[in-house]
């Protein structure tokens, strides 16, 4: 395994709500990783979207975060303060002929499967707010690169889109800022769910365009309702146990939930001794690489 000067981990929730069972799987499951690997673990909060961060929904993230065990190292990292970082990022894009304002609306473009690249060569309505997209069909491609659950994966960019990388509300995009902290923080394991897979391309080759080193990848299976859906803020799964004995109850599933096989008798162990256990036999081999889990 990496040594600690090698390897740096992180979690990082959008306040969008409180943690469900999946985020708790994710959040599990990128602990154990950095912390067998003997390396640190990091907390980032994604709050880029104000209309979607309730007012406290941050705060309670953490707490629940402690709960359960799940300490972090160093400052917790917001990125609202880190306006100045994504536009340098986007300015370099720029120069280098990778990015591009866009006037398109969703709307114009419904009726393609992705969006066309009509500004590509000039903003095709100038009077009109714009967007700031990522030229997908330059630099190399397929981007490939190996999971360390799901084997080696291949995606051509251009057939995904020209992402965007800031709205035209003038709020950052995901796929830039997340690019921009990951090296800032010098992260080099990203442990996720597998609904990001396919956001991978991208921040591959935003990485390689900005001359960033590429962290490694695990995608976990997504943990589902017993109808399919995964299990989201969106769909109103509910938040994790705040009383001790279900906190160690949910706590011992996520680790079933990773195939970690703990023994039955760490049930009802207090988080501490399940998480001591957890970390003592990580093994990413024992999950199998199934894209869905049912929620208990």
């Amino acid at each position: 395994m990496p040594s600690f000067s090698t390897y740096r981990g992180r979690f990082a929730p959008t306040p969008s709500g409180p943690l469900h069972l999946g985020s708790l799987v994710s959040a599990l499951g990128s602990f154990l990783d950095a912390r067998a690997a003997g390396g640190e673990w990091l907390v980032r909060i994604e709050d880029l979207d104000p209309p979607r961060c309730p007012e406290g929904a941050a705060e309670t993230i953490l707490r629940q975060l402690e709960a359960f065990g799940l300490h972090w190292d160093n400052d917790v990292t917001w990125q609202h303060t880190r306006d100045d970082n994504y536009q340098k990022a986007l300015e370099r894009l720029n120069a280098a002929g990778l990015a591009y304002p866009c006037s398109c609306s969703r709307k114009q473009w419904r009726e393609y499967p992705i969006y066309p690249g009509w500004c590509r060569n000039g903003v095709c309505e100038p009077e009109k707010p714009v967007a700031w997209r990522l030229r997908s069909d330059l630099g190399e491609r397929p981007i490939r690169w190996k999971d360390r659950l799901f084997g080696l994966q291949t995606f051509d960019p251009a057939e995904l889109g020209d992402v965007v990388l800031k709205r035209k509300d003038k709020l950052w995009a995901y796929q830039l800022a997340v690019v921009v902290d990951d090296a800032a923080q010098g992260i080099t394991d990203v442990v996720r769910g597998i609904d990001l897979l396919d956001n991978t391309p991208w921040q591959c080759q935003l990485q390689r365009a900005l001359g960033y080193p590429e962290p490694r990848y695990l995608h976990l299976p997504l943990i589902v309702t017993p109808e399919g859906q995964k299990l989201s803020k969106q769909n109103l799964a509910p938040p994790l146990a705040d009383n001790p004995a279900l906190i160690r109850r949910q706590l011992f599933w996520a680790l079933q939930a990773l195939d970690q096989a703990p023994p039955l008798a760490l049930a009802k162990a207090p988080p501490a001794e399940q998480l001591a256990w957890g970390v003592a036999h990580w093994s990413v081999s024992r999950i199998t690489a199934t894209t869905e889990r049912p929620a208990p």
